[in-house]
């Protein structure tokens, strides 16, 4: 059974329930999000807070691979770094999970790891959103601190691109945990000194791929360089409303472009170095005409540049462009008459009737890609891989759509041709009543009889004749029958004796992996050891270091007390002569030490209000979670027609509102969420919004 789910299904696993979330933009639909080589599903705990959210990654079954165990394993020590949360992943084997797999076979090495909150950058390109100068600075600086980690271990993502960086940063829920402002995604491809080599490796992705290495696979130290430069200088001119209004689409540039001398080209170098400074415009330079991946900048050299830039440069670059256009009316016209053009598509949007909800661009993004790649595995004369995909697709097409339509013929020629039904043109059997000879036989009987005594008479030897044949062939068919009886013992004795050798058979592979096991678990005890005797000789070199620098703290303290005796004598001897100085030197020191007090007690003071205010911003945002997580049960209560469930849910919602009212009017939806609720409770039959 191929898992399929829908919003709210429960699936339990390693004994924890949770339940699939819905798409925020496709209601009804599970929260789900396609890549290369699976499809992300949304799991919410069982009180439904986004707050402990997982993300299930179910795999195609190209990269359904064993050896993800192992690499998950050796993944999750970078989970700390910043920007890598996902790396603490948990494997769905079949000795731990082996109940779950057997029901849905998808599930096979699926990856349970954390839900980064908020959008993708391939979101924030294709919405054509422009940020702030202090945005872009903190989303750059923030991209380049988790690659300049991630160098200095010796690891590279290997597949950076604009959908595989999230920002957590525009999350309309606030994270309470330590989250840095920009998350990588998709993991599986990453190089490491202790990861085994991927058996497909990906060459990048268009708009971000260095166009002399795309051909080849990607996977060494230096594979995140050039792709991460194009990035950080998107982030840095996404600012810049001449850079987003010159964006190719789902990336700045069109993959044609890359490293050659473009109109995008000159445009991004442009603004780097009017907003930024020529440092992080040479850096870009650099990465554009590199001829290899060793020879682009590092990300410690980014950090470094970065970390020298000052906002208010860009800031007063962006009022002089703003001048610039103001003293150009033509260009403004144009300006003012393109960014009119989408607000009136949208008016004209909420005016008219619309048969189906709007695809959002990440979920136009999952149908094409998935379409394009069960059309490929078609092409490529792989049936079953192409049927999984066409289900998976089936998610995300809207109800009774042209592609719907196209998708289901695809699904059934697919199965069809899988699972080809047994011949069924065979003759159906006619009840001997209903048959044509038995109704001749009985009309030629009706007339005979009544002809007189003479002709039944002539019928009943007739009779007796069919008999003796019918009783002879019934004596051939049993003959027959205890025939096919033996054949059919003979055959279960030879599927027996089959099946007790594959007994044996897997008895000897059970043995074979036992031991297998147990050469593992003594390899893996062996390097345990190993790695205990390393920590204790690094602990015994850390001690020895700490005693000596211990040492060094003692001399320099002997030196202060003796220099300070010194002074203290030449005091001494000068003590008649500066009767006064000596008083007014004391008289000082105790209002110096009395302003000290006060500052202390000032500070005190101020430290218990700052405690109090982040006690309250944090109990605050978890009320917005709640209030949050109340709307939701109290829309799907509604959408499953449980109406006392969904007044209760209200009422909790409105209770908790009260509480705090004043701070929730102004955060997010959370007031729009408040009068739907009031206009569900006054009457039960209004429909609740999906915000």
């Amino acid at each position: 059974m191929s898992f399929q789910p829908n919003p709210g299904d429960e699936v339990v696993i390693n004994d924890i329930a949770y339940t699939i979330g819905q798409h925020p933009a496709a209601p009804g639909l599970a929260y789900a999000q396609a890549g290369r080589q699976g499809i992300v599903y949304q799991l919410l705990p069982r009180n439904g807070s986004l707050h402990g959210a997982k993300a299930l990654k179910v795999f195609f079954p190209k990269f359904r691979i064993p050896a993800m165990v192992y690499q998950s394993e050796h993944m999750e020590s970078y989970s700390e770094l910043p920007g890598l949360q996902v790396c603490k992943r948990d494997v769905l084997t079949p000795e731990r999970n082996g109940a779950l797999i057997g029901k849905h076979p998808d599930l096979l090495y699926a990856v349970l790891m954390p839900w980064v909150q908020g959008q993708t950058w391939f979101d924030v390109i294709s919405d054509q959103r422009q940020l702030t100068a202090e945005e872009s600075l903190k989303l750059a600086r923030a991209l380049a601190g988790t690659g300049s980690a991630m160098e200095q271990r010796g690891l590279a993502h290997c597949d950076m691109s604009a959908p595989n960086v999230m920002i957590p940063f525009f999350s309309e829920v606030e994270n309470l945990g330590k989250t840095s402002a920009v998350e990588l995604v998709d993991v599986e491809q990453m190089y490491g000194s202790k990861m085994d080599r991927p058996d497909a490796l990906l060459a990048g992705s268009p708009g971000y791929a260095a166009h002399r290495t795309v051909h080849s696979g990607l996977w060494s130290s230096y594979a995140d360089r050039f792709a991460g430069a194009v990035i950080i200088a998107e982030m840095l001119s996404w600012s810049d409303p001449v850079i987003v209004e010159k964006a190719w689409g789902e990336s700045y540039f069109d993959q044609h472009e890359m490293q050659t001398v473009s109109e995008r080209y000159y445009a991004m170098r442009e603004s780097l170095e009017k907003r930024w400074g020529s440092k992080l415009s040479d850096l870009f330079i650099r990465a554009w005409e590199s001829h290899d991946l060793s020879s682009c900048p590092t990300f410690g050299e980014w950090y470094v540049a970065l970390a020298a830039v000052d906002v208010d440069q860009a800031n007063a670059a962006a009022a002089v462009t703003s001048e610039e256009e103001a003293a150009n009316p033509s260009e403004a016209d144009v300006n003012l008459k393109k960014s009119s053009e989408p607000v009136n598509e949208s008016v004209n949007t909420q005016d008219g009737n619309i048969p189906q909800t709007p695809h959002s661009p990440d979920q136009e993004a999952v149908v094409n890609r998935l379409f394009l790649q069960a059309r490929a595995l078609e092409d490529e004369d792989k049936p079953a891989a192409a049927l999984e995909v066409y289900r998976s697709l089936y998610h995300f097409i809207p109800h009774n759509s042209a592609m719907q339509m196209e998708v289901e013929a695809a699904i059934k020629e697919l199965d069809a041709k899988l699972n080809p039904k047994e011949d069924t043109d065979k003759p159906v059997h006619v009840p001997f009543y209903r048959s044509k000879k038995f109704m001749i036989s009985s009309a030629v009987l009706i007339v005979l009889l009544a002809g007189g005594v003479p002709t039944v008479k002539i019928l009943a030897d007739q009779a007796e004749v069919k008999q003796k044949e019918q009783q002879e062939a019934t004596r051939l068919a049993d003959i027959k029958a205890a025939e096919e009886a033996e054949a059919a013992k003979a055959a279960a004795l030879k599927q027996q004796e089959e099946q007790e050798k594959q007994k044996a058979a897997e008895a000897a592979k059970l043995d074979a992996e036992e031991k297998k096991k147990l050469a593992e678990a003594k390899q893996k005890e062996a390097e345990a050891k190993k790695k205990e005797e390393e920590r204790k000789a690094l602990q015994a070199k850390y001690d020895k270091q700490a005693k000596y620098e211990a040492y060094l703290v003692k001399q320099e303290q002997q030196k202060k007390e003796a220099a300070k005796r010194a002074q203290q004598e030449k005091y001494d001897k000068q003590a008649k002569y500066e009767a006064y100085l000596v008083w007014k030197k004391e008289n000082d020191a105790k209002l110096a030490r009395q302003e000290a007090e006060r500052k202390a007690a000032a500070e005190v003071k101020r430290q218990q209000e700052i405690a109090q205010k982040a006690a309250l911003k944090k109990k605050r945002a978890q009320n917005v979670v709640t209030l949050i997580a109340h709307y939701n049960k109290t829309y799907n209560a509604q959408k499953g027609r449980k109406i006392e469930n969904a007044e209760a849910y209200a009422r909790d919602f409105k209770n908790l509102y009260n509480t705090d009212a004043a701070y929730f009017k102004g955060v997010g939806k959370v007031a729009a969420r408040m009068s739907a609720i009031n206009k569900f409770l006054s009457n039960t039959s209004y429909t609740l919004p999906n915000l």
